[in-house]
């Protein structure tokens, strides 16, 4: 039935960020120098964690998740958006726009499960710390992350289904660097109310659940850092929170003000620039987030460097 209604449109094409012929060059090597930082972030995170056995830990063990799902989730928007700054027509084939737009979902719903999984294992090592080794066993933990990448695929495959079944007729120009649904719903010929219905619904459950679960962990998190009674006990139960909270609330709050708002109260052009910021800055701040305000991390940069130091200074007097 997708191939029937897809055949009165073979290709679209990306409109891209901006129309103004004078930005399209310093755009490029701005979003090109973006993801550079994101790749470098990114892959350094994992093999950070991969090499050093003192971050074998479950928190780690997520980060280093998180990591892979910011490196994919770039490499499936932004080399697309970038062709768009240096060519004149940035076309796609419906095939290839629908692999997109099914990955950029999976990534999405993959980021926002992934992060309540985080906060779960925060909520255990802070409310639960003598059960932190049983409670989070590397059974639990692969479990977790079977449930996200599992709703990382449903929601996947709920949007990248609802976007099949619409028909395109003449008109094949996109609104945006990338396949998104919104622009979709607007371009079909017969998007109807049923199919906006099904994008809250999917997003209402795999954007609300794991805000719940955000939310929840952090309220008992909270209850659990008050009864403390030292200031340094609170401020370091607050310190090894404090990137999950920058993260989460970067990631949740520019996808909030895209979605949540129906697309005749927010213009697109004002979307392009909040679905940008998760896109393609937070996978990019989310490994700096991470290294830069966590002890464990620098330490294992440091030994990492250190390593690499002490092996060259070797081989050159050698």
């Amino acid at each position: 039935m997708a191939a029937d209604n897809a055949s009165s449109v073979t290709e679209f094409i990306l409109s891209g960020l901006t129309d103004q012929p004078g930005l399209q060059l310093p755009l490029f090597f701005l979003f090109l120098g973006f993801y550079m930082v994101t790749v470098v972030g990114n892959l350094g995170m994992i093999t950070l964690i991969g090499l050093n056995s003192h971050l074998h830990i479950p928190m780690y063990f997520f980060l280093f998740n998180l990591s892979f799902i910011d490196l994919s989730f770039s490499t499936t928007i932004t080399p697309k958006m970038l062709m768009s700054f240096v060519s004149k027509k940035n076309i796609i084939s419906y095939a290839g726009c629908m692999t997109q737009l099914f990955f950029f979902c999976f990534f999405v719903f993959s980021e926002s499960f992934i992060l309540s999984a985080m906060a779960y294992d925060r909520y255990v090592a802070i409310c639960k710390p003598l059960l932190y080794t049983v409670t989070m066993s590397p059974q639990v933990c692969l479990s977790l992350l079977l449930g996200v990448y599992g709703m990382g695929i449903w929601g996947a495959f709920a949007h990248t289904g609802n976007i099949m079944f619409l028909t395109f007729c003449a008109d094949n120009l996109v609104n945006h660097y990338m396949c998104d649904i919104i622009p979709f719903l607007e371009l079909a010929c017969n998007s109807s109310y049923i199919n906006l219905l099904v994008v809250f619904v999917v997003v209402a459950i795999g954007i609300g659940l794991p805000i719940a679960t955000i939310f929840i962990s952090y309220g008992f998190i909270l209850s659990s850092i008050f009864h403390i009674s030292s200031i340094e006990g609170r401020s370091k139960a607050f310190s090894t929170c404090s990137s999950h909270i920058i993260a989460v609330s970067l990631f949740f709050g520019s996808g909030a003000f895209m979605y949540l708002k129906p697309p005749s109260v927010l213009p697109l052009d004002q979307g392009k620039v909040s679905s940008l910021f998760y896109t393609i800055v937070v996978p990019m701040l989310n490994p700096l987030i991470y290294s830069l305000r966590n002890k464990d991390v620098k330490l294992a940069l440091k030994k990492s460097l250190d390593r690499i130091t002490f092996f060259w200074k070797r081989k050159h007097n050698g």
